[in-house]
């Protein structure tokens, strides 16, 4: 986009305060070199000012055809709207605190496309790289203007060194993000899809969990999920989030035998319950791993703690529900 094209993006209105226009005319030498924005659409918070939300539409794994080809591999639909496919690592021997992390627990890179009224896709997705491949992987997401919106980690004393990206694009050609990501994991190791063992029996007391954290969980390849999603209507810049796109909580339980498990979970907070939420898991016993950002112009503004936990499973199920009441959320449907 040249210097005048992004001067009308961030200046849209013809009245404009003349102190504005002449400071994007001292910018314009500096703009004109810089490198394409990675999100293809203007959706920061300041372009919304004045403009309808745009909404999310609902698509069938039929509209994701040519995604799912050029990625390698078949998603599937959540909530009717979210074109999501699954990475998950398990090439990668992987153990946090003398525990093998299973690949649903902590290391299930993922990947969403959502189609928006103006026919418009946002793209966003976690994806679990090694310290050897992170800044090659990085690097190809930029030469596709793919956006990062945090880089961090989900597990202590990890062994392997594993790092989380998130990732974000929005344009009109979702094939050619398709492309970039696929090029991307294409210097990962990340291996060819296999069929899901999603069995539906785990050795955990999974009534008494979801009795204790006040919602129904489920069974993903051994792993018992308890997933809630923010009440609020969360959006980036102009357009409305599906729920659950980058704003959920989980915790997710990996058996140990007797009822014990090891929780590798996350929580979605607004600014003010923070530090509510950081207090309630360390008098459960969890050990907090990271406070960061997924996103970088959601609204309201989410902030996410990665959190561990073992012992057995209805106790700590029990002992982390005040961290769930803390917070706005409601179980997901």
């Amino acid at each position: 986009m040249t210097a005048e094209g992004r001067q009308q993006d961030s200046y849209p209105h013809a009245g404009a305060p003349r102190r504005r226009v002449l400071a994007a005319a001292a910018l314009a030498p500096m703009l004109a070199g810089a490198p394409s924005p990675a999100r293809a659409l203007p959706t920061g918070t300041a372009e919304a000012n004045g403009h309808g939300l745009i909404k999310p539409v609902r698509t069938a794994r039929s509209h994701w055809k040519s995604v799912a080809k050029t990625l390698g591999r078949t998603g599937d639909m959540k909530r009717k709207m979210m074109y999501h496919t699954a990475f998950p690592r398990r090439d990668l021997r992987v153990h946090s605190r003398h525990i093998a992390v299973k690949p649903e627990l902590a290391l299930g890179s993922h990947v969403s496309f959502v189609r928006y009224a103006d026919k418009s896709t946002m793209v966003m997705g976690d994806v679990v790289v090694t310290e050897h491949e992170l800044q090659p992987f990085i690097d190809v997401l930029h030469e596709h203007k793919i956006g990062l919106t945090a880089i961090h980690k989900h597990l202590l004393a990890q062994s392997p060194h594993i790092w989380w990206i998130h990732i974000h694009a929005h344009g009109h050609h979702p094939v050619a993000v398709a492309r970039g990501l696929r090029a991307a994991f294409n210097l990962t190791g990340t291996p060819a899809p296999l069929p899901s063992t999603r069995r539906q029996r785990v050795d955990l007391d999974t009534e008494g969990i979801d009795a204790a954290l006040g919602a129904k969980g489920s069974v993903d390849d051994g792993i018992y999920k308890c997933i809630f999603v923010r009440r609020e209507t969360i959006t980036d810049g102009r357009l409305v989030l599906p729920p659950g796109l980058g704003s959920t909580s989980a915790f997710n339980f990996q058996p140990l035998g007797g009822g014990r498990a090891a929780i590798s979970g996350d929580c979605a907070m607004i600014a003010k319950e923070v530090q509510h939420v950081l207090a309630a898991l360390r008098r459960a016993g969890a050990e907090l791993v990271e406070l960061h950002n997924h996103g970088l112009t959601d609204e309201p503004r989410l902030f996410f703690v990665h959190f561990w936990a073992v012992g057995d499973g209805v106790r700590l199920a029990r002992a982390l529900r005040p961290a769930v009441d803390a917070t706005n959320v409601v179980p997901a449907g």
